[in-house]
């Protein structure tokens, strides 16, 4: 199945708006900043598996052709825990995963970082991420 380009880019803007906290309602209120939380493999929804955590600039993506790029790149965060960077997921304001499943790496991945083996009080930097609807 696939989507026509209007419904796609409609999904996709879904997605920002959720991460932004705005209403369903064609990209209506206020934005508030959502975290991209990177982890490791066991990361899940809660704090099992934090590696570090960054406030997104709002608002946070910005949609064209069913792929949605982060914004206000690059972006650094103090490292909280050591482990390997394998997972990516996006909360809204309130912590509530909105995408997870992202890939993360140094090439080819959805969030772009610049190493993978982290040590906690290092700081790591997001150098892009994109999501593609599908």
């Amino acid at each position: 199945m696939a989507y026509g380009s209007i419904l796609r880019s409609r999904r996709m803007q879904d997605v920002i708006d959720a991460i932004d906290g705005k209403t369903f309602v064609a990209s209506s209120g206020s934005a508030v900043a959502g975290t991209l939380v990177i982890g490791t493999i066991a990361l899940s929804g809660g704090s099992d598996g934090v590696l570090a955590s960054f406030t997104l600039a709002t608002p946070s993506f910005v949609e064209s052709g069913g792929v949605i790029t982060l914004q206000g790149l690059p972006i650094q965060a103090t490292v909280a825990a050591t482990g390997a960077a394998a997972r990516a997921e996006l909360r809204d304001h309130t912590g509530a995963v909105q995408r997870s499943g992202l890939t993360v790496g140094t090439a080819g991945t959805d969030i772009i970082i610049g190493r993978t083996d982290l040590t906690a009080g290092q700081t790591l930097a997001v150098l892009s991420g994109t999501i593609t609807d599908g």
